[in-house]
């Protein structure tokens, strides 16, 4: 009998396998297509945890078609954003950025405020857009930023920049409709099927490499470790080389969960009874929130961050579940 074969353990794709910088990672926001975006190409959210879904199934050529069936689903709640500034980019490089009218006090945690801020009513920024000669510029962006506050998690909001949809004029005029304003999940989601979600995993600390890479223990009357690679590697090269398995830090990683199918995007509950109560490690359910099919990265209060996806699956898209309620 050939002996078994098996991939090499560790995929360098994902190195180095360090802590994160940020907790929300960056966004190469021009190669992701507009699709069904109304104007946000992304939105951040938090992560309240899991639940059973009852979903109907009405998905062509499936076995349950018609019937209801349960499936697990992750709770998002997505409290409104608003925009910190405005960026304007020229051949790929920002060459301008404009700050908002209004700032919350709870951005203070987060950056350095100017000390001169304009008027309530905002009018100065809109007067400094209006000025901006827009032929100078290819692309804008905005820098958003959420208000966790809203749902009682925490005081720290958390920036992050997003991509518009559509054409230059179209950006341009967005910006100025929603200066100021709160930009609600259903002013970007709606009607979405599928979405990508970019974050950070659960952190698991230090780790050995059986844990961390998934190598086979060692026989059982080893001397010198079960849990460890049988060799570090030759006399010479006289060096360990960063394709050995070895213990280190486990978790707190980026990583993105392409086309996650969205089952149902509900509004912030307002009567006592229709709230979601005492989630795990979470708490109640306070805002607009999104169900997801699956499971998502990170633990209960995890910021994340919703995109429109970067390629669509036939697979995800053909599914189509008519949401009844949450167990």
């Amino acid at each position: 009998m050939a002996p078994p074969k098996s991939p090499r353990k560790g995929s360098l794709q994902f190195w180095p396998r360090k802590r994160a910088k940020k907790l929300l990672p960056r966004v190469n926001w021009r190669v992701i297509p507009t699709g069904s975006a109304k104007n946000l190409k992304g939105f951040i959210a938090y992560k309240a945890g899991m639940a059973s879904a009852l979903v109907k199934d009405k998905t062509q050529n499936s076995m349950t078609k018609d019937k209801q069936i349960i499936i697990p689903a992750t709770i998002l709640e997505c409290p409104p954003l608003k925009i910190f500034s405005v960026r304007f980019y020229k051949n790929n490089k920002i060459a301008k950025e404009i700050l908002a009218g209004q700032f919350d006090k709870e951005l203070k945690r987060v950056v350095k405020l100017p000390k001169k801020t304009p008027g309530p009513d905002g009018i100065s920024s809109e007067v400094k857009i209006n000025d901006i000669k827009t032929e100078n510029y290819d692309d804008v962006s905005v820098i958003a930023y959420s208000q966790p506050k809203k749902i009682d998690l925490k005081k720290r909001p958390d920036l992050e920049e997003i991509g518009l949809a559509g054409s230059f004029d179209e950006k341009i005029s967005f910006v100025k409709e929603n200066l100021n304003k709160e930009i609600s999940i259903f002013d970007v989601f709606d009607g979405w099927q599928i979405a990508d979600l970019r974050g950070l995993t659960k952190g698991k600390g230090f780790s050995g490499p059986v844990k961390r890479f998934g190598i086979k223990l060692r026989f059982h009357k080893t001397e010198k470790g079960q849990r460890k690679v049988g060799s570090l590697g030759p006399w010479h090269p006289a060096r360990v080389t960063f394709r050995v398995p070895m213990a280190g830090q486990m978790g707190m990683f980026t990583r993105v969960h392409y086309n996650q199918k969205i089952i149902s995007l509900e509004k912030a509950p307002k009567e006592p009874g229709e709230k979601l109560k005492n989630i795990k490690n979470y708490g109640d359910i306070k805002a607009d929130y999104i169900v997801l099919a699956g499971s998502v990265q990170g633990p209960a209060k995890r910021q994340l961050l919703i995109t429109a996806p970067l390629r669509g699956s036939k697979d995800q898209l053909k599914k189509n579940f008519e949401f009844i309620e949450l167990k």
